[in-house]
């Protein structure tokens, strides 16, 4: 595609160049299955990041360290790029989520866009929902742009696997009987439900769609996808806090929700097993404690 725009770009295009950026992006942004297995591709190390929420300069920060060596790393968010914008970062939404599918359509084996509760906004609405205002505050009413928009974002997974022994979804997973890759595939509303809106019993916060997971079922449903570690997002209240012996863990990339457990993503190794929360490395990002001006 041409050349990737960085956010600052896409906040002053004009509605025509928005246009031909959407053209770009619905030709080369892989539309993925709702569960994969993610191909390594020879990378030793993955890249994990939470919630943004159109904090585009927190991405920004974390997609420097993908980019620093993108042969040699995965990028992999755990969704909810958009809604909640900090106050630096005016239509942040638009921004932060177009500029990661621009990275995923330049390296489209590499850049995986799990998606959050709120890319799954026309199967299970959300409050809040900014992305449809932001978008006609840019570029004038056209519900058509923002269809597009959020129709490139619901390409991605709901659920991916590293081989390394790690599950990686926005909330949850399949709890039900029965095959839970079956269950995943599925993509319907009991899958979303399931994958993008359970909460974590150690948390303060319930959503009320559906008993939080426990401890016991988390294990379960670890050992029968053969994986040790849950990297989720979703939950601000238990940011950074290992979960259920080091089994689960949430992370948020956004200054938004900073207060809670700070900015923080993921350092994941691909080229050997994970065990639990002590074999990755969890960092803050630089924007962590920064307020800018506005472009």
């Amino acid at each position: 595609m041409p050349d990737r725009p960085r956010p600052t770009a896409i906040l002053g295009m004009e509605p025509e160049e928005a246009d031909r950026l959407l053209d770009d992006l619905e030709a080369l942004v892989p539309a993925r299955p709702a569960f994969v297995d993610v191909d390594r591709a020879g990378a030793s190390e993955a890249i994990v990041f939470g919630d943004t929420h159109g904090d585009w300069r927190s991405t920004e920060a974390v997609a420097a360290r993908f980019l620093a060596a993108p042969n040699d790393r995965l990028l992999i968010g755990l969704g909810d790029y958009i809604d909640r914008t900090p106050g630096d970062c005016p239509e942040g939404s638009v921004a932060n989520a177009l500029f990661l599918l621009g990275l995923a359509a330049e390296h489209p084996g590499r850049v995986y866009l799990l998606r959050g509760n709120h890319e799954c906004a026309r199967t299970v609405p959300v409050l809040p929902h900014d992305l449809p205002e932001e978008v006609d505050l840019l570029w004038g009413p056209d519900p058509a742009r923002y269809s597009r928009l959020l129709g490139l974002l619901e390409r991605g997974p709901l659920a991916a696997r590293l081989d390394a022994g790690v599950y990686l979804a926005h909330g949850g997973f399949p709890r039900r009987s029965g095959d839970w890759r079956a269950a995943i595939a599925a993509g319907n509303e009991e899958a979303i439900l399931d994958i993008t809106w359970t909460d974590c019993a150690t948390s303060r916060i319930d959503r009320g769609l559906g008993a939080p997971f426990t401890e016991p079922e988390l294990l379960t449903f670890l050992r029968a996808c053969d994986s040790r570690l849950f990297l989720r997002g979703h939950d601000p209240d238990i940011c950074g806090r290992p979960a259920y012996g080091g089994r689960c863990l949430t992370l948020h990339t956004t200054r938004y929700y900073e207060r809670f457990g700070g900015v923080i993503f993921a350092r994941v190794p691909l080229d050997r097993p994970v065990r639990g929360v002590g074999d990755i490395v969890v960092e803050h990002a630089e924007t962590q404690g920064h307020r800018y001006d506005t472009p």
